[in-house]
């Protein structure tokens, strides 16, 4: 039998209501999802929100993005972009560099590596997928997937 939320954080007491218990769920799902993923990308040297801009940028070849274009994609919220674009050029994961025509707009694209290894990071990211989803039919990931949208668009 699966363990409950109340269950792995040993909760004696009902939740409040139906809704705290689904946010709840939610929160410590996405806690667990992101430790998984983390924890394959250690090997390969970069973070979850490195590997998101990689994957980023790899969908916005070849024009490439500027910061806040990227700032705005990213699927969890970063304070500071810029550092984390710094550290990942000082990798050789992406280059930026400043157009002609507007010197203030500054894009950001990947390097040969970058891409290389964005790309050697998909069969594995695919095959976590499958791990962690694998449960859930076709039918069942997409009622999952909307259910998810409806609440992230009721605020």
């Amino acid at each position: 039998m699966p363990r409950t939320l109340a269950d792995e954080i040993r909760q004696r007491r009902p939740f409040g209501s139906a809704a705290e218990e689904a946010h709840l769920n939610v929160v410590r799902t996405a806690s667990v999802l992101s430790d998984a993923m983390e924890q394959l990308l250690r090997p390969a040297g970069v973070t979850l929100a490195q590997y998101n801009v990689l994957r980023i940028l790899r969908g916005a070849e070849p024009d490439g993005l500027c910061r806040n274009a990227l700032r705005d994609r990213l699927l969890t919220r970063m304070p500071d972009v810029t550092r984390l674009l710094d550290r990942m050029e000082e990798a050789g994961l992406v280059r930026r560099a400043r157009e002609t025509e507007d010197r203030r707009m500054v894009r950001t694209h990947l390097t040969a590596a970058g891409r290389a290894l964005v790309d050697s990071l998909d069969a594995p990211i695919l095959a976590a997928h499958g791990h962690r989803f694998g449960a859930l039919d076709a039918a069942e990931l997409r009622t999952l997937v909307d259910l998810l949208t409806r609440v992230r668009n009721a605020g």
